[in-house]
């Protein structure tokens, strides 16, 4: 015995098993019962609880359960009042089959403490299995010369059940022919034998029926029965006899293989194997007529395997014996004549021997194509045969000898319209019903060059920015050519010519094989608006053929150009301030300066709008200037005319001198910009020179508004030269009066203000006017004739603060490049938008 010291691990883990193995042995117990199979549901089998001595008040506390079901669900306690019962059915045979001991073995377990009890319940058997033989029928084979007394085994049945249950009898049903014999044995089952008792005669009973029972020996008792099938066999005393002593069979020689010849009609008079016949053919049939036809060895029949040939033979005789299976087997014999009707069942044969080169699509009438030959195994009419085409094809067949044909062009190719044809030659024989057969050919259109390259489009127009990045792609052209394989294969390329002193090349490209064009420098609208060119493709054909496609390149206007302010005096720089003499007596809207520049941009990318921005005064008095500061300043300038004018009267407090700083900006995304500085110099009524005189930019007034400008020494002498101000001023109010008149009357019949030639658009809106853009003169590019003006209109925005004057500007986005621009041209363009709703007009 192995001890474990005190405290040690063993002793520790030993010990819960060592009171589970002393709970076990003190509680462990066995109980027998004892139950019919097939007892229903409920059926009470022992008190459990009371045989085991446990207190009923006590089973659910201490977990009262079955715990090992060897029989599946088949048992079950009940843990209120401890009955064992069943469950579920029992079948005995299902359980332990032919056991004679059948139990179900439980295991009860009841815990706190632990109690194991074994329980044996035996399932009784009943006799609830009837006696089962193993068919319905039994057959039984006895020849009538069988003698008496002879014994014939016969199959016994089989019961489920045990015991007495399965304890059976045997019982024959009258016969005056069999009797039944059992033997039986303490160690072997029962032995069953049928007894002839009488001499048979299968002539008198062929057959005899009888029943065999078994009785088992339970209560109540059950039965099975089995039908018992005596055949009586015949003796071979007869041998076969055909109907006929010769079958005659007609057979077209088109039959088909399988058919039926003939049924051969022969009998036995005995029965049984004797009466069975065999067929087969006689030995003196030879191969050809065994391969020709077959027989059926048991039904007699005769039917085709080979194919018939009136040619070949024209009739069959075949001799056919039959055999019975008796023992000696005896036999008989006839012949068949099987003669063969001649039919039409030769098809015509075709040959079509073609070249392998294709024919060429401009091939001569008359060319041949292909060489046709027929043939037919008949003859006579069945061998005469005439040849036909498929219809609408281009060819026609040639009789050239006998059954020889040549199939030649009868009419001119279009591969573009048809690549290839399939021609159908059908041959016919004169037979009844006529027999017929084709055969195809194709016949190939070989290419020849005769289509030029089309290109997709008749024209080409694509639209490209300015600034364009060197290598952009700008379009694809695409030539298609009808041809096929190297005619087909296009190639493209420029139509070289000069754009001005340059040639073509230096500014687009185009790929050869794919089409695709590509600017090969930054182009410029201002230099070249449109690019007109021709690109050629060719194919690869010999000889080659080409056609051209026009592409028109419209280059589009981007904001790379800042305004440019035009200079004042004569031959100043715009950039220079020139000083304007104004009258402090001018009214509230008088025009007293204009400043004037253009855009060498389009578009809104040359809309102009010219914004006042703040500017230091040149005084010397800074206390004078910061309080003029502080006041409204005096003057604006037109959104869109850059005509300064006067917001209010002037009077003593404004500074004698204004210095004035326009922005000019375009409307491109981003906005361009420029500035001009206007300096303004404000005396008195009597003393001020004409304000229209210094607009009108004469070398004169600039020169006087310089010498104003000087100093109070010059104004010691004003009053000359207001006076002779006064006198230029009206002189030229008169002469503008004449002008605008003569201008109004020669208007309708001139095409407008800015007469022939040159681009004007106006148009009277409720937030602005229209004006013509840049006139000058723009370089088009389209290969012939001269370069073309441009026009350009976009229309502005008015701010709600402008007075009745303001409404009177139009925007002048752009001037004359000289400057030139007469004041009787711009009121007459002021009044003018006033009366009509909208005038435009692109003189090219």
């Amino acid at each position: 015995m192995l001890f474990f010291r005190r405290g040690g691990p063993g002793a520790r883990r030993l010990l819960p098993w060592l009171l589970l193995l002393a709970a076990w042995r003190a509680g462990s117990a066995q109980l027998r019962y004892s139950v019919p199979e097939e007892a229903q549901h409920g059926t009470f089998v022992g008190r459990l609880a009371q045989d085991l001595g446990l207190p009923l008040a006590e089973l659910v506390p201490r977990l009262f359960r079955v715990a090992s079901r060897a029989g599946g669900d088949l048992l079950e306690v009940n843990v209120q009042n401890g009955i064992l019962f069943v469950n579920a059915r029992m079948d005995r045979e299902a359980l332990c089959g032919r056991s004679a001991e059948c139990s179900v073995h439980l295991e009860v377990v009841v815990e706190r403490p632990l109690q194991v009890f074994h329980v044996e319940v035996e399932v009784r058997d009943v006799n609830d299995n009837p006696p089962v033989f193993r068919a319905r029928e039994q057959r039984i084979f006895i020849p009538e010369s069988r003698l008496l007394e002879s014994r014939f085994p016969l199959e016994g049945a089989a019961d489920a059940d045990v015991g007495a249950n399965a304890l059976l009898t045997y019982a024959l049903s009258p016969s005056d022919y069999f009797s039944l014999e059992v033997q039986a044995s303490e160690e072997l089952s029962k032995s069953l034998s049928l007894v002839l008792k009488k001499s048979l005669d299968r002539e008198e009973t062929p057959e005899h029926h009888l029943l065999l029972t078994a009785t088992d020996g339970g209560k109540p008792e059950r039965k099975g029965s089995v039908q018992l099938l005596v055949t009586v066999l015949d003796v071979n005393d007869n041998a076969p006899r055909f109907q006929q002593a010769v079958y005659r069979v007609h057979l077209p020689e088109t039959t088909a293989n399988g058919t039926l010849v003939t049924t051969l009609n022969a009998s036995d008079a005995d029965e049984g194997v004797n009466g069975e016949l065999v067929f087969s053919f006689g030995g003196d049939v030879s191969p050809h007529v065994q391969e020709t036809f077959a027989i059926d060895p048991g039904s007699g029949e005769i039917r085709l395997t080979g194919a018939l040939d009136y040619e070949e033979a024209t009739s069959y005789e075949i001799q056919v014996n039959a055999f019975d299976k008796g023992s000696p087997p005896m036999s008989n014999h006839c012949k068949v004549l099987v003669k063969v009707l001649d039919v039409n069942d030769n098809a015509p044969e075709l040959v079509v021997t073609s070249p392998s080169m294709p024919i060429r699509e401009d091939a001569p009438v008359g060319t041949v194509v292909a060489l046709v030959s027929v043939s037919d195994r008949d003859s006579g009419a069945n061998g005469q045969v005439s040849c036909a085409l498929t219809p609408d094809v281009p060819f026609r067949l040639l009789s050239t000898f006998r059954n020889y044909y040549s199939l030649v062009l009868e009419s001119g190719l279009d591969r573009e319209l048809v690549s290839g044809y399939g021609v159908v030659v059908t041959a016919r024989d004169a037979g009844s019903p006529a027999l017929r057969a084709s055969a195809s050919v194709w016949v190939e259109v070989a290419d020849v060059n005769d289509n030029a390259p089309a290109f997709a489009q008749a024209e080409y127009t694509v639209f490209v920015r300015e600034n364009n990045a060197p290598g952009c792609h700008l379009v694809t052209v695409s030539a298609r050519d009808a041809d096929a394989r190297e005619n087909a294969r296009v190639s493209y390329s420029l139509v070289e010519r000069r754009v001005g002193e340059r040639l073509l090349s230096s500014y687009v490209s185009v790929h050869a094989e794919s089409g695709r064009v590509h600017a090969l420098q930054p182009l410029d609208r201002e230099e070249l608006e449109l690019l007109r060119f021709e690109v050629s493709a060719r194919d690869a054909g010999v000889p080659a053929l080409g056609s051209n496609v026009t592409l028109q390149v419209f280059v589009l206007d981007e904001n790379d150009h800042a305004p440019w302010v035009l200079p004042r005096g004569a031959g100043g720089p715009a950039s220079e301030a020139v000083p304007v003499w104004v009258s402090r007596s001018a009214g509230a809207g008088h025009v007293v300066a204009k400043v004037r520049a253009v855009d060498a941009d389009a578009g809104y990318n040359a809309w102009l709008s010219y914004e006042l921005q703040a500017a230091p005064n040149a005084n010397a008095n800074g206390a004078a200037s910061a309080a003029a500061g502080g006041a409204r300043l005096p003057f604006r300038v037109g959104l869109y005319t850059g005509e300064i004018s006067t917001t209010r009267s002037l009077d003593e407090a404004d500074l004698a001198r204004q210095r004035l700083l326009v922005l000019v900006k375009d409307h491109g995304e981003p906005a361009l910009t420029a500035t001009a500085t206007v300096l303004l110099s404000l005396v008195d009524g009597g003393q001020a020179p004409a304000a229209a005189a210094g607009v009108a930019s004469s070398s004169r007034a600039g020169a006087a508004a310089a010498a104003a400008a000087g100093g109070a020494a010059a104004l010691l002498d004003v009053n000359a030269s207001l006076i002779v101000a006064i006198c230029a001023v009206s002189s030229l109010l008169v002469l503008t009066l004449v002008v605008w008149t003569a201008l109004r009357c020669w208007a309708p019949a001139a095409e407008g203000a800015c007469g022939p030639g040159q681009p004007a658009l106006v148009c009277a809106s409720a937030v602005g006017s229209w004006s013509c853009s840049q006139r000058r003169r723009q370089r088009v590019s389209g290969g012939e004739g001269a370069p073309k003006a441009d026009l350009m209109a976009f229309s502005p925005g008015l701010s709600p603060g402008v007075n009745t004057s303001e409404r009177g500007e139009h925007p002048q986005a752009n001037s004359d490049l000289s400057g030139n621009v007469s004041p009787t041209s711009q009121f007459w363009v002021s009044i003018s938008f006033l009366d009509i709703t909208c005038v435009s007009r692109f003189l090219m």
